[in-house]
């Protein structure tokens, strides 16, 4: 007899966030698991076929079955490495910095049990060192397989070799493969998924929503994000591509409810609230999800978007603050313009008649970016000045003040976004230049 629930099929891993001066370390079960969690929260049974380390087979077992787990299929186990990610920054404002602990020296020794995975009729497989080929053949035709692409996935040879038998390829603007093969121009990987027969792609792109691509007719549904305060953002999108890949309904619907469910996991790691605020969204009725609104700022339109730096970001100071926020506005795929850097700087004793071509060069610049990301260190006086031409202007104005020094009331109410939390400003980026790409005129 079929299944009637999904399985997931993966690796079970350890999640180890790296403690800061503000936050301590936190464990937790990672990998396939986070898919589990997911659709536990949704309200959906499931099964999970695992990869799993020796020393983690019972304790997966336990926390799973006690988290909706129908069935535990134990595909292989992990030998040589302890499958432990260390995780530098989980709410992703720049690269994350993951560190698989000795990924060199893992090995998978399958397991000799018979496995029938020919049963289910809904598959979703998040790729590992394991042999995914092997997986694939135990599979019917017939079943109806979502992959994620999202990470061990490098080569279009490895997707190629997937031909005739998956339905439905997700992927994250965060994996090597995206980096590869779209980062300029989506169409590459659109013709790769059409070419092993893939109905649909979901582009899963962080803050700025998703697009989900019927390779049929062409057709694009923009899904939105709805920003707050990340609290972890690790296996977000395992969770969103579970749901993708086991809901029924439209292909549409089920990003829909992917979407509501990624966006609760980013804001706790603690199951019982997950479970209550998915129950919550979740009974929204489809229609009304749609029409509430959010982020819109696809991957490719961000470097058209052009973001002004007004900051001290001289050659004889060093903020590390503005590296970081470069780094992570960079990350996300937006161009930012550095007037220090382009029209040169001024050396400190220059004469006062020498400025103007400076001034007149930053000015214009202004002019042609769409928003202002605003870092005022030591309250700079050129960067406050910046700040007001650029609301004088009418252009969005993001302040990062990451020492607390400038609760002017003009600097923030003038500003779109303020904070010293350079996750709440990346979010007031992307709010801002979503609106502006949704009505120019603003």
């Amino acid at each position: 007899m079929p299944e009637k629930i999904p399985i997931l099929i993966g690796e079970v891993a350890i999640d180890f966030t790296m403690p800061t001066r503000v936050t301590e370390a936190k464990v937790r079960l990672g990998g396939v698991v986070h898919a589990a969690r997911g659709l536990w929260a949704s309200g959906r049974g499931y099964a999970v076929g695992a990869f799993c380390p020796t020393y983690l087979i019972e304790q997966a077992h336990d926390y799973l079955t006690r988290h909706g787990c129908q069935e535990f299929v134990l595909l292989g186990e992990i030998v040589g490495a302890p499958n432990v990610i260390a995780i530098r920054d989980v709410k992703e404002v720049g690269h994350q910095g993951y560190e698989d602990i000795l990924r060199d020296q893992r090995k998978v020794v399958l397991s000799r049990d018979h496995v029938d995975l020919s049963r289910f009729d809904s598959v979703v497989i998040f790729p590992g060192s394991y042999d995914l080929g092997g997986v694939i053949n135990q599979i019917k035709r017939t079943a109806r397989i979502t992959i994620d692409a999202a990470y061990d996935v490098d080569s279009e040879d490895f997707i190629r070799s997937l031909t005739g038998r998956v339905e439905s390829v997700a992927i994250s603007t965060s994996s090597n493969l995206f980096t590869k093969l779209a980062s300029s121009d989506v169409a590459p990987l659109l013709d790769l998924a059409k070419s092993v027969g893939a109905k649909q792609l979901l582009l899963k792109e962080n803050r700025g929503g998703s697009r989900l691509f019927d390779l049929g007719t062409g057709d694009i549904e923009y899904i939105t994000a709805t920003l707050d305060v990340t609290t972890n953002s690790v296996g977000v999108g395992d969770a969103f591509t579970a749901v993708f890949g086991s809901f029924d309904g439209s292909a549409k619907d089920a990003a829909w409810r992917g979407m509501q469910v990624a966006t609760v996991y980013s804001q706790t790691t603690w199951p019982d609230d997950l479970q209550r605020d998915i129950e919550r969204e979740l009974r929204i009725p489809i229609e009304v999800v749609r029409g509430l609104g959010g982020v819109t700022l696809p991957w490719h339109v961000r470097r058209d978007l052009q973001i002004y730096l007004a900051a001290p970001d001289f050659s004889y100071k060093d903020h590390p603050e503005i590296s970081a926020a470069v780094a992570a506005l960079e990350y996300h795929n937006f161009r930012v313009r550095r007037p220090v850097k382009e029209n040169g700087e001024a050396s400190r004793n220059a004469p006062i008649e020498s400025l103007s071509s400076y001034y007149f060069s930053d000015v214009q610049l202004l002019r042609e970016c769409a928003a202002i990301f605003a870092i005022p260190i030591e309250r700079d006086p050129g960067t406050l000045v910046e700040i007001g031409l650029a609301i004088e202007m009418g252009k969005p104005v993001v302040t990062f003040d990451p020492r607390d020094e400038n609760r002017n009331t003009m600097v923030v109410r003038g500003s779109t976004s303020y904070s010293s939390d350079l996750d709440v400003c990346l979010n007031g980026i992307f709010d801002a230049l979503s609106k502006l790409q949704r009505d120019p005129r603003r």
